[in-house]
């Protein structure tokens, strides 16, 4: 999908660089298939604020995406492309041959006419999905489970792929967008090829008007606050964090390049630790 350069017909405009949706054949979406998403801004079930920076923005309604693709055996037609304002990528909108419709996501080169379909006797092209015992080594894959039957869960965004490097027992490893080798089981579902809209990196805001219509309020750090507004806060003229323990978020959490990763069931899984950046 092409970007496209606006003219610097005003400041913001200047340093734009958007999509051209040239590849969207569908404008509305599946009425069936969405539904209503209430905006938080940023507050929890008590009303507390638990995430800053977040509100108002533009009305979205959520498309019910199909991350299982657990329909086996049964082909289903493209019939449009579109764009879905929850992720980077876009969404295909499938018919298949019994009436059903449901949405998945659009890998790369899918084009409306293509018949796609899901299970251990389908043909390895973009957009069918199969158990990563039955995908050859050297295939790129994207909505990658972690548990059997609970839906893709990884490698979802725009231009992400993982690779099947090997396999061995019951497991698979793959190396995943951020460098990491991780082993997957065998019966895990994947999606063959790499996502769309891979031009997404190359988009520039441009302007603060439109983070807020992406409901991303300004950000504020926290060594301009006040001492009851921030951990960072305090001080005269221009001070550093200067706190022993390291810098921390509003909540005391710790924040800036501190590893927060505490799951040691799952340590066993990874092969190798994803590369720093």
């Amino acid at each position: 999908m092409p970007t496209r350069q606006y003219k610097p017909t005003s400041p913001g405009r200047r340093h734009m660089i958007g999509a051209t949706y040239s590849e969207i054949t569908k404008g509305k979406p599946e009425k069936t298939l969405v539904s209503a998403k209430p905006h938080t801004g940023g507050r929890n079930s008590s009303g507390r604020l638990t995430s800053k920076n977040r509100g108002g923005g533009n009305k979205t309604k959520y498309r019910m995406v199909d991350f299982k693709r657990e329909k086996d055996s049964v082909k289903a037609k493209v019939v449009a492309i579109e764009y879905d304002p929850n992720r980077t990528c876009r969404i295909a909108l499938l018919h298949y041959l019994d009436g059903e419709k449901r949405y998945i996501l659009a890998p790369k080169n899918l084009a409306v006419g293509t018949i796609v379909e899901s299970g251990e006797g389908a043909d390895i092209l973009p957009g069918n999905a199969l158990p990563l015992k039955n995908i050859p080594l050297g295939t790129l894959v994207h909505n990658i489970e972690l548990q059997p039957k609970k839906g893709g869960q990884m490698v979802r965004s725009a231009g992400a792929s993982a690779q099947v490097m090997a396999k061995e027992g019951n497991y698979v490893t793959l190396r995943l967008p951020s460098g990491e080798m991780r082993m997957v089981h065998n019966t895990c579902r994947a999606s063959i090829g790499e996502v769309g809209n891979a031009e997404h990196e190359n988009e520039s805001i441009g302007k603060a008007g439109k983070n807020r219509g992406l409901g991303r309020k300004p950000h504020v750090r926290g060594v301009v606050m006040s001492p009851r507004d921030h951990p960072h806060g305090g001080g005269e003229a221009k001070s550093p964090i200067g706190r022993k323990k390291g810098p921390v978020d509003r909540w005391g959490n710790k924040a800036l390049g501190q590893k927060t990763r505490h799951n040691k069931r799952t340590e066993k899984y990874i092969v190798r630790r994803r590369e720093s950046k």
